[in-house]
């Protein structure tokens, strides 16, 4: 089969876009800053189609397993991944902002700060308690769960249907049958949304360089430039060597999602991508249960992204005044956000308020100092975003091949060929 010319593919159309952005920003920053709407429409339109996709998608692959055991068994396996996994990120994060100090030097004094474009989100990122946490994992109602579009009621909503499938026999199987249909629909309607990925790409990228210029990014480039590297390591040689030890290569399997990670990059929003992303999970292989139950479990539980940018976002603050955090103190931060972290919305500005709900727990810190980051935030969080996306698939495929349901040479052939695009929908050609 013959490969598609360079300007048709989807990767080579996102890379132009956001270089286009980057250039009406910089010449026409007034211009960019009004392209905004152009990605926030992308994404509402994806995130349209994300509760009923998860809800098939769990539903359907609870029913098929059949095996309540089984069921119970890949949660609590990929509960206990994500939290091995996200405690990493959150050292790595730890250790890499004492080694590379982004904050010395600065001086800040908090006097001279604006705190008024943080108060408000101080407040309204208020910490819940565990207990709040798990009520709010149960919907009002079953039209809320949808309605609102939050993963974790979805989700525990889809696993109790799944359930219930399971008991009616032949009756579950037609249900079971119809949703599987529907759901192929509804990855047919993200193939068509999929089309307008550079033009979501394009206005994000606009927008956040007209509204906040280059000159913000140069004034506190040391920290972005830190985190970039700390997220581009965590994923090269921690998910790397997790990768390794489950049998397949990291960089094959970034070139296998790079449509993906380039249009989260772009529309600095890694749920934009969560049906695309479970479609080329089940297209190398992947069995549709252990897909739809790790993915929407990851975006709540396991944001390696977030974690490591809120170690990175608390240091930098006590560094830029020069506040000097014995080992003890910063262990005991490091365990506050082993909690906060969790239930991080995957889209932009989550970490920062999941940053704004952890400030007000670390007394040793001024609050005000979240004003030195909120002007940059939407720079770091395009990598924020690609590192959760991309740490949630990786762990996909591991739990996968611990639960032996995943077709290796299916995984293999996917990985070592070139991703093509179809239609919106990954096919496998000839390298």
């Amino acid at each position: 089969m013959k490969a598609q010319p360079l300007y048709k593919k989807l990767y080579f159309q996102v890379i132009v876009a956001m270089v286009l952005g980057v250039i009406l920003g910089v010449v026409k920053p007034e211009v960019a800053a009004l392209m905004k709407p152009l990605g926030d429409a992308f994404i509402k339109l994806i995130k349209m189609v994300i509760a009923p996709i998860i809800f098939m998608t769990v539903a359907v692959g609870i029913a098929k397993m059949g095996s309540l055991k089984q069921v119970g068994r890949v949660g609590v396996r990929t509960l206990v991944y994500f939290e091995v996994v996200s405690t990493l990120a959150l050292i790595v994060g730890l250790v890499a902002v004492n080694l590379m100090q982004p904050g010395r030097g600065i001086n800040a004094d908090l006097a001279k700060l604006d705190g008024r474009g943080v108060a408000g989100l101080v407040t309204s990122a208020k910490a819940s308690s565990f207990a709040e946490f798990l009520l709010n994992m149960i919907p009002t109602s079953v039209v809320d769960a949808f309605a609102k579009g939050d993963l974790l009621p979805v989700l525990l909503f889809s696993v109790m249907f799944g359930f219930a499938l399971c008991n009616m026999g032949e009756a579950g199987k037609r249900i079971t049958g119809f949703l599987d249909d529907v759901s192929h629909t509804f990855f047919r309607l993200v193939g068509f949304i999929m089309r307008a990925a550079p033009l979501g790409a394009f206005g994000a990228m606009a927008f956040t360089i007209g509204k906040y210029g280059l000159g913000t990014l140069l004034q506190l480039s040391q920290l972005i430039v830190t985190v970039y590297l700390t997220c581009i390591v965590f994923a090269v040689v921690v998910l790397g060597a997790i990768a390794r030890i489950a049998g397949f290569s990291i960089f094959k399997f970034i070139r296998y999602l790079r449509d993906e990670l380039l249009i989260v990059f772009g529309a600095t929003s890694a749920e934009a991508m969560i049906p695309r992303t479970m479609s080329k999970l089940e297209d190398m292989g992947i069995q549709k249960d252990i897909v739809g139950l790790v993915i929407p479990i990851g975006f709540s539980f396991n944001m390696d992204g977030t974690a490591i940018y809120m170690t990175m976002g608390v240091m930098f603050i006590a560094q830029a005044f020069n506040i000097e955090l014995s080992l003890a103190q910063q262990l005991g931060i490091l365990g506050l956000m082993l909690f906060t972290s969790k239930g991080a919305a995957g889209v932009t500005g989550g970490g920062f308020l999941a940053l704004a709900a952890t400030m007000p727990a670390i007394d040793i810190l001024p609050l005000g100092g979240l004003a030195l980051l909120i002007g940059i935030d939407r720079f770091m969080a395009e990598i924020r975003a690609v590192t959760n996306l991309f740490g949630n698939a990786v762990a996909t495929v591991v739990i996968a091949s611990w639960e032996k349901a995943i077709d290796w040479e299916r995984a293999n052939r996917a990985l070592d060929a070139a991703p093509d695009e179809t239609e919106g929908k990954p096919v496998i050609v000839s390298a």
